[in-house]
């Protein structure tokens, strides 16, 4: 029995009650069905991977961004039966999870299904453990769903066809913060291996070697050389930092915008492009991200407003993002379903920003975009189908 987490059953006849409880004894998932799998076919069952809060909260609707009952609509409609996991309820070789079947949960133990979508961070070197016994009796896509920056950088940097759409970028140090500050009017100084916007500087040359230093949300700091040295030193402490240089993106009403691209894997493990979102900075602000204030356009409107032609430029778009799926799907094998942020300067050039492999999809549901947020629930599963079909 896993720590802070009971389970109880009761017996009526064959026919099952389990009741899981969390560590303060509230009742998070009430489910019948057979303990022991009984009626389950597993060569239509696909695994979906979820963080254990998630998991505990699918049946009262409490699973934050994850839209379950997508994942459930596009089941029913493929053909295949879903098996709601989370790594602390997994063993060697079977798992205790919510199986998804004429529109209700059992609570069963089954066999590790042979194809898994993960969906669920692991950081931890416990849960990375977990993750890759599950992943040797088990074809896990998007395994690996936290990519170090610079790694990802490096990968795509390698194909000449895309160098030009690659913001220069070094590893952190004195010697390279020193060199940015030769080369580049403005530059970000950022985590390699962090989400949502966290810790990310920027600064902007000013007049007689001064700087202007952007950290979180607060007015910029006007610093010497020697001042903003210390200060990114401090904030750098021992974590991992890269230096890229900033692209000067194309702006709504003053304020800078990228995109989020949605890149999936889906029939024959083709990619393809469901979605393109745009984030626009909030007033002040460096980043786009939606949780650190930014706000989600339609890209149409956004192209269209910024003098480019939408349809061409939501096609370039579209172009080089499944040129940087295509290259890093081939170094990354279990890689399958991606955010991209991509950005388009001034001039209409297209700039790739980052890979997230834990995309939240949440701008498409902002913008009601029903048919791209839909299509990002259904082509997963699509592509589970496919790996399971392969493995027999």
């Amino acid at each position: 029995m896993i720590a802070d987490v009971n389970i109880r059953f009761s017996c009526e006849k064959r026919l099952m009650k389990a009741v899981l409880l969390d560590q303060k004894g509230s009742k998070c998932i009430q489910c019948y069905g057979w303990l022991f799998g009984g009626g389950v076919h597993m060569r239509n069952v696909v695994g979906i991977l979820l963080d254990r809060k998630t998991y505990l909260g699918i049946q009262s609707k409490q699973t934050g961004y994850e839209q379950i009952d997508l994942y459930n609509q596009a089941a029913e409609k493929l053909g295949i039966t879903l098996f709601y996991i989370c790594l602390q309820e997994t063993s060697a070789d079977s798992a205790l999870g919510l199986c998804f079947e004429n529109k209700s949960y059992r609570l069963l133990r089954l066999p590790i299904p042979k194809v898994i979508h993960n969906r669920a961070i692991s950081l931890s070197p416990y849960m990375l453990k977990k993750l890759n016994h599950l992943a040797a009796s088990s074809q896990v896509f998007n395994r690996q769903n936290r990519y170090d920056k610079l790694r990802i950088h490096k990968l795509l940097h390698t194909t000449e066809s895309l160098r030009a759409h690659l913001p220069a970028t070094l590893s952190y140090s004195r010697t390279h913060l020193l060199e940015a500050m030769e080369q580049f009017p403005d530059f970000f100084v950022k985590p390699t291996n962090s989400s949502v916007g966290k810790g990310i500087i920027k600064l902007s040359k000013q007049e007689n070697d001064t700087w202007d230093l952007f950290w979180s949300n607060n007015q910029p700091k006007k610093l010497t050389r020697d001042q903003a040295l210390a200060y990114i030193k401090n904030k750098v402490g021992k974590q991992t930092y890269l230096i890229q240089q900033a692209i000067s993106l194309a702006t709504h009403q003053g304020r800078p915008y990228d995109l989020r691209v949605s890149v999936q894997r889906g029939a024959k493990g083709k990619w393809q492009v469901n979605g393109i979102a745009g984030k626009v900075a909030a007033h002040g602000r460096q980043v786009t991200n939606l949780g650190k204030g930014g706000e989600a356009w339609r890209c149409e409107l956004l192209f269209h407003r910024s003098g480019f032609q939408p349809e061409q430029m939501k096609e370039a778009v579209e172009q080089v993002s499944l040129r940087v799926a295509e290259v890093l799907g081939k170094r990354l094998p279990n890689m399958a379903d991606i955010g991209l942020d991509m950005g388009v300067d001034k001039t209409g050039h297209i700039w790739f920003i980052e890979a997230n492999g834990r995309d939240q999809r949440y701008e498409f549901k902002q913008l009601k975009m029903e048919d791209s947020f839909y299509q990002t629930y259904e082509t997963p599963l699509v592509y589970a189908k496919y790996l399971l079909n392969k493995r027999g």
